[in-house]
């Protein structure tokens, strides 16, 4: 039983084993992009050491912090 990946229209996606509930999609602030844009102009890639200090000043999680920056990549590959 292979699922695409994708979520619902209703944003959520039943776990396909019945485990956990997927994290609800964080909705950030205006001055946590714009610090995380000024960071992802300076350096596209954060050490683990960087990544903590931002995850701590924006009172995020590590893991938010790489995904974010995961997704910027992403984003600034596709405009190219």
């Amino acid at each position: 039983d292979e699922s695409s990946g994708y979520e619902s229209e209703s944003g959520e996606r039943a776990p396909a084993d019945g485990g956990q509930q997927r994290r609800a999609r964080t909705a950030f602030t205006s001055e946590q992009v714009c610090r995380l844009e000024k960071t992802f102009q300076r350096q596209k890639y954060l050490g683990a050491s960087e990544r903590r200090k931002l995850a701590a000043a924006l009172q995020l999680s590590e893991i938010q912090i790489k995904t974010w920056f995961q997704n910027r990549r992403m984003k600034l590959k596709r405009q190219i």
